[in-house]
């Protein structure tokens, strides 16, 4: 079959249309709202495409103007799916695109109406092709692999339309949009159909990136708290775990709540929630960089340090401890004190595993607890230490 304008149109249509459906069964799945811009411009691409074959019928003004006005809105689509991925906001002028294109049709017939109405169609779809790969620019790293992937090719295809613009105000150049001749034509018309392709493909690749990404972030997050979970503190110790030695000790913290069941009990399990979150988030403001936080589970949690010493841990201790005491008393009224025990351990040898070094953080949680809880024990297991078990903080 020879690749003649009308094949090359029908083409587009099929691909066009291909490309909106299985960006809309992705939506339904993903419920991303620039999936659904992007689908919605292939949409328009495919009913564009359809339209702009009724020129061989004679429609001019359907299948030249209104045809290329609707290739203009799907670019402009394109923009807005961008836009809503990169959570930026557009300013109004960008809607100008479309009163720019009304003004079209007061273009008086003549020898030169198909270069004028081919120039402007070509700036229009440039201008929010390449506003779009500029959403896209890496801040500091790359959005996604796919991310990066659509960038370049909405690049590419800016560029491209850019030259399509240029080729129509030089002499002599042959553009006929109602018989779909000229060599610029033709070759905007192979352009269009690899474009189809790779964007929707590179679209798909940037929404299933980020999705995934968000599916692993979420799943190594505690859900009330936003720290890290036991299983993602798994995962992440161990490189904690190859920078200790003699000189550059690590620390755990083990961090237990005292008296929170009557908070629950009085309060309700919101109040015990709330409390939790205000934790985590006393946790997360005082939390050294490099070091990891977790919750174990229940009233639980756990800080990973490295270059650790004895001073630094419990200078973190005692700051979680009166910290949290303060905001406990302030907000809820119970028979006992609501205050914080903390077991902590020294060492300067990567552990067995970080089981292990729980079980010895364990241990000096409850000679914290039994020496009275509001408290810190601190075991230190450094060489320095020789595995002494002195109060560190009293109340």
């Amino acid at each position: 079959m020879p690749l003649d304008p009308l094949t090359m149109l029908t083409l587009s249509v099929a691909l066009a249309a291909a490309a909106a459906l299985y960006l809309a069964i992705e939506w339904r799945s993903i419920r991303e709202p620039s999936l659904l811009f992007w689908s919605a411009g292939f949409a328009t691409i495919s009913v564009g495409s359809t339209l702009a074959l009724l020129r061989s019928s004679g429609f001019l003004l359907i299948g030249i103007w209104f045809a290329n006005g609707l290739l203009v809105t799907a670019h402009f689509l394109f923009l807005l799916g961008v836009a809503r991925f990169t959570q930026t906001r557009l300013s109004r002028g960008w809607w100008l695109i479309f009163l720019a294109w009304l003004a079209m049709l007061v273009l008086p017939d003549g020898p030169i109406w198909s270069k004028v109405m081919l120039l402007a169609n070509s700036l229009l779809v440039a201008l929010s092709t390449l506003r779009a790969s500029f959403l896209l620019r890496p801040h500091g790293k790359s959005l996604s692999v796919g991310a990066g992937q659509l960038r370049y090719v909405l690049l590419a295809h800016g560029v491209f339309y850019l030259a399509k613009a240029l080729t129509a105000v030089i002499p002599g150049t042959l553009i006929d949009l109602a018989a779909l001749r000229g060599e610029i034509i033709q070759i905007s018309l192979v352009e269009g159909a690899m474009a189809i392709m790779l964007i929707a493909l590179s679209m798909t690749g940037t929404e299933r990136y980020r999705r995934e990404k968000q599916i692993a972030r979420l799943a190594a997050r505690d859900p009330l708290t936003a720290l890290y979970n036991r299983r993602a503190l798994e995962v992440r110790a161990p490189r904690l775990f190859e920078d200790v030695c003699a000189t550059r000790p690590g620390a755990l913290l083990l961090i237990d709540i005292d008296n929170f069941k009557p908070v629950n009990d009085l309060h309700g399990h919101t109040a015990g929630d709330r409390l939790l979150v205000a934790l985590s988030e006393m946790i997360r403001a005082h939390l050294p960089e490099a070091a990891l936080a977790a919750r174990l589970g229940g009233d639980e949690f756990v800080i990973l340090l490295k270059h650790a010493s004895t001073e630094r841990v419990t200078r973190l201790g005692n700051a979680l401890r009166e910290q949290f005491q303060q905001t406990a008393a302030y907000t809820f009224t119970t028979p006992e004190p609501v205050t914080l025990s903390i077991g902590a351990t020294l060492f300067d040898q990567p552990p067995a595993s970080l089981a292990a070094l729980i079980e010895q953080g364990d241990a000096a949680l409850y000679a914290s607890k039994r020496g009275g809880r509001d408290r810190i024990r601190l075991i230190d297991r450094t060489l320095a230490g020789g595995e002494s078990m002195p109060d560190r903080v009293q109340r």
